[in-house]
């Protein structure tokens, strides 16, 4: 038996204590552990809240070893604990590193099951249906299809991953795959073996559920759907990586049409025609006529809709500008309404059919919403990415949502980054997420900044709102990357700026250029690893979620201050509305939130103990305006420079 177990009567805190001692079972199993006193003293506060209930905010300097300081107690709690990340990788790191390592560690008995979003999933209702008309698809599409039929008689999940050689933009998959919208629910005949059904059971079984922002809240989403629900309902939870989470609980509970979800529907539609028994030929024939009209007049609608918006964009729509499309919109809504009456008049509607109906009342609710534009709490706009044309509203302030669907419908909750703070306080991170009442614990970072890393702030640089900036950017970069031999990623705000710059560099550099948009993200992180003197340029995607340890990445370079772009709809409703509360939206939003980016970009470059180099941002403003004391404020305790000898003299000395 194992020497940590919790003894009935005893405080899972002194159990979690004995667990992260010097000669504890943590230190006896794990090579390479060690004792941090940040990492125990959030591993007791969280034990705390597993055995009391509560909420718990802990910002986690790198280097304290957070999640292992949440899983301890989370496992010798013996309560079933929740613990959604922002990223794939650490979902990753969790289930499969951290898990394996901590049931031999503890030598404790639990489960846990990794959850991921039901697209992820194959649905064999659809699968078998599809199946059915093979002789109709394409050569390719068949091939897929035989080598899809072979793998689903193997797989025990389902999940599309096993399936190494399946593109990501798969259409087929698509039309079988286990989404909410298409789900019919316990009425399906293959509810018992479906692999989400499956997946859920695992997860009530479990002692741990990992999941990730995203499927927690398109989950928390649907809850109120029969058929969209897949997490099962965990008394206590972990939000791994909270900083990202009023941004991902924006996306999910806005709404949303597209012109591949109308082509969507319409193309099940007439699946699910081609597949009914229905009474006669006319009956068929009618809806058939009908979904063709639906699609036509679809069409219609995007075609009118693109002239208002702005390719590559995301542009704020208001009424008034939406009134070209008015006359198409009240035609495609008929002719929805006449589609959802004509399966609605079936005689033997089955759950496809009923499904279909579901669907179709929804989008014409969303439909009218989106186009009447008069709710303020919501901002709406539209998007056009490649042939996607999206028509979107979003909430201007989850607060109210992330507290109600998240937060108090757990019985205890930790959230944890290594940033959320801002001017050493919680203040900020509370307001966006609605947090009245919490514990709140600050944790520097276990690395000695002062010897692992330097500050590189250039003495003179242009505005980076001027036109010479990032020709400037471009030899900046080029002198620091000849001292530090490559090996870095250099972080930009914007594509336009990261393309002008990426052109430059290609006449001035002689090492390895990596461009974000080039291969897929996982794609270029390998080879960064594997491409001696690599950089890599890249923008949003990249400041988080990304760790490089190592000798490959020795300097991490930020073109200008991450401010959120007042021209976006969604952070120019929410300075507005900051502005109509009598606040400053460039003191209480805009700063903040860049403060808190800035630091994310930065924390790529130590994420070990042996890890050393260069940190740099080339905006002057830290320097020339007000605010930007906040933002030096904020930054890890290196030493500062303005003379790029230094930098190099920093380099050439032994750690």
């Amino acid at each position: 038996m194992s020497d940590v177990p919790v003894i009935p009567g005893t405080k899972l805190s002194e159990s979690v204590a004995k667990a992260f001692a010097k000669d504890g079972s943590l230190a006896r199993t794990i090579e390479s552990f060690e004792p941090r006193p940040g990492q125990e003293e959030m591993a007791t506060a969280s034990a705390d809240i597993f055995q009391d209930g509560g909420l718990l905010l802990v910002e986690a300097g790198t280097g304290t070893g957070k999640t292992v300081a949440y899983l301890v107690p989370a496992i010798l709690s013996r309560r079933r604990v929740l613990v959604s990340t922002g990223t794939k990788n650490l979902q990753d790191q969790i289930f499969y590193k951290d898990l394996p390592a901590l049931r031999k560690a503890l030598n404790v008995p639990f489960s846990a099951t990794y959850m991921k979003g039901r697209s992820n999933y194959l649905c064999l209702h659809r699968f078998e249906a599809i199946q059915q008309d093979s002789a109709s698809r394409s050569t390719v599409d068949n091939a897929y299809l035989e080598t899809l039929r072979e793998w689903a008689t193997q797989t025990e999940i389902g999940d599309r991953t096993e399936i190494e050689d399946l593109p990501d933009d798969l259409p087929l998959w698509h039309e079988i795959s286990a989404s909410s919208e298409n789900c019919i629910g316990s009425e399906c005949p293959q509810h018992q073996d479906c692999f989400v059904t499956r997946m859920r059971q695992r997860a009530v079984e479990s002692d741990l559920v990992i999941v990730n922002h995203h499927l927690l809240c398109a989950d928390a989403a649907v809850r109120q759907s029969a058929y969209g629900e897949v997490i099962p309902s965990c008394a206590y939870a972990v939000i791994d990586e909270a900083h990202q989470l009023e941004d991902v609980a924006t996306q999910y509970f806005g709404i949303s049409i597209s012109n591949y979800r109308l082509n969507e529907f319409a193309r099940d539609s007439r699946h699910v025609i081609g597949l009914e028994q229905l009474a006669d030929i006319e009956t068929v024939d009618e809806i058939s006529r009908s979904v063709d009209r639906f699609t036509e007049q679809a069409k219609i609608f995007f075609e009118i809709l693109t002239a208002v918006g702005v390719a590559g964009e995301r542009k704020r729509v208001t009424s008034d500008q939406l009134e070209p499309v008015a006359g198409s919109a009240h035609q495609l809504i008929l002719d929805l309404d006449q589609l959802v009456k004509e399966f609605s008049q079936l005689d033997n509607e089955s759950e496809d059919v009923l499904a279909l109906i579901r669907r179709g009342q929804e989008i014409q609710n969303q439909l009218k919403f989106l186009l009447e534009v008069n709710d303020p709490n919501f901002v709406h706009f539209l998007e056009l990415r490649g042939k996607g044309l999206f028509l979107r509203a979003a909430p201007i302030d989850v607060s109210d949502i992330i507290r109600e669907r998240l937060l108090q419908r757990a019985q205890g909750t930790i959230l944890t980054s290594a940033t959320l703070t801002v001017d050493n306080s919680f203040d900020y991170f509370r307001g966006r997420l609605g947090i009245d009442k919490a514990i709140e614990l600050r944790l520097p970072s276990e690395f000695n900044f002062k010897t692992q890393a330097i500050f590189y702030l250039p003495a003179q640089i242009p505005d980076p709102r001027s036109q010479e900036f990032s020709n400037a950017v471009a030899k900046e970069l080029t002198s620091l990357l000849t001292i530090t031999k490559g090996r870095a990623f250099a972080l930009f705000t914007s594509y336009s700026n990261l393309r002008e710059v990426h052109q430059r560099l290609e006449k001035m550099l002689s090492y390895p250029l990596l461009v974000q948009g080039s291969a897929p993200r996982t794609v270029l992180l390998r080879e960064f690893q594997a491409t001696p003197q690599a950089v890599l340029l890249a923008t949003s995607s990249f400041w988080q979620g990304v760790d490089v340890t190592g000798d490959a990445l020795s300097c991490v370079v930020i073109d200008k201050l991450p401010f959120a772009s007042p021209n976006d709809p969604i952070t120019a409703a929410r300075m507005e509305a900051i502005e109509a509360r009598g606040g400053n939206a460039f003191t209480d939003y805009q700063v903040p939130l860049a403060i808190l980016t800035l630091l994310q970009g930065l924390g790529r470059l130590i994420r070990h103990r042996s890890d050393r180099g260069v940190l740099a941002l080339l905006d002057g403003r830290v320097r020339t305006k007000g605010y930007g004391q906040r933002f030096l404020a904020s930054l890890p305790p290196a030493p500062i420079t303005h003379e790029l000898e230094k930098v190099r003299k920093f380099l050439e000395t032994p750690d």
